[in-house]
């Protein structure tokens, strides 16, 4: 039998600790139901005996708290809500927590957001990771040493797995049902929970924000500016011209401030404009192709597809 602990961090999503729970429930049911024994042995752990979630409106009972935890075989990290940093420091003590399960064995899931939590361990540094596709941007700033794969649902290198946004944690959920038991039990985990086990990429649900966190006004106006006549031919020479900055500078500015290249941030803002037009579904492709800007149905494609 394969022990899990859940982590019930404070402001986590509560579905997030609960779907990965009834997930390993329902496995163990599919064993008994063929005369097995259950699988898993799932326990949720957290700081204190009781951690209220959802503003109060929900309470989570542990079974444990950290201090009087055994080594598991796996450890799930759900998504936390709310300021990440803020959520981060609520949950520090965790931290030595993970790096103690891990170094003693047990492999370590992210859920979501929750990857802000493992990361700050250390244990992601040199691989890679995915989280939700809004939070790309934080978390790039905040872990630099970390392989970000914005794309990616599911990341696995060695014993350390993350997820995309949102509900694809169910899809690592499903991964991780297939490698303790077989594919044939994750299948009927799938059927189940009626969950595509083939889905591998975010990238469809991605909304792009434009990435104006940051503090250059002069490097916003450029967004702005860019995001205004998309439509047309732009160059980064007539760009950097506009806003009375040389190339070189104008280039180095816009990369540390939106972490793409000017020619990205353009390709990015034509992409989503044309996503929008794709989903109200009154155009044809050839229509949103020229329309936002391109000629060559090729380097459209592409494009599109790489974004």
């Amino acid at each position: 039998m394969k022990n899990v602990i859940i982590l019930v961090p404070e402001t986590a999503i509560p579905a997030a600790i609960v779907d990965p729970q009834y997930m390993f429930f329902a496995v163990n049911n599919f064993f008994k139901e063929t005369g097995h024994e259950p699988f898993f042995n799932v326990e949720l752990v957290g700081l204190t005996k009781e951690v209220q979630l959802n503003f109060g409106s929900v309470t989570i009972h542990t079974n444990k708290t950290i201090s009087k935890t055994k080594q598991a075989d796996l450890v799930i990290v759900p998504a936390i809500s709310g300021n990440i940093k803020s959520a981060i420091e609520l949950n520090k003590d965790f931290i030595p927590f993970l790096i103690k399960q891990h170094y003693g064995g047990a492999e370590i899931a992210s859920l979501c957001v929750g990857a802000f939590l493992l990361a700050s361990s250390g244990l992601l540094n040199g691989k890679q990771c995915s989280t939700h596709w809004l939070f790309a941007n934080q978390f790039r700033e905040m872990f630099p040493e970390v392989i970000f794969a914005e794309d990616k649902i599911i990341t696995d290198q060695n014993g350390i797995y993350t997820s995309g946004g949102a509900t694809s944690y169910w899809n690592l959920l499903l991964y991780l049902v297939e490698k303790y038991t077989s594919k044939e039990m994750a299948i009927m985990a799938s059927k189940f929970f009626l969950l595509d086990i083939d889905k591998t990429t975010q990238l469809p649900f991605r909304i792009f924000k434009g990435q104006k966190e940051h503090q250059d006004s002069l490097i916003i106006s450029a967004q702005n500016y860019i995001e205004e006549n998309y439509k047309e031919k732009l160059t980064v020479d007539e760009l950097a011209d506009r806003f009375n900055l040389g190339r070189r500078t104008f280039e180095r500015r816009f990369k540390k401030a939106t972490k793409n290249t000017i020619i990205e941030y353009i390709q990015r803002v034509k992409v989503e404009a044309a996503k929008l037009d794709l989903e109200k579904g009154r155009k044809t492709v050839s229509e949103i192709m020229y329309d936002v800007g391109y000629t060559d149905s090729k380097s459209f494609r592409d494009v599109f597809k790489n974004l």
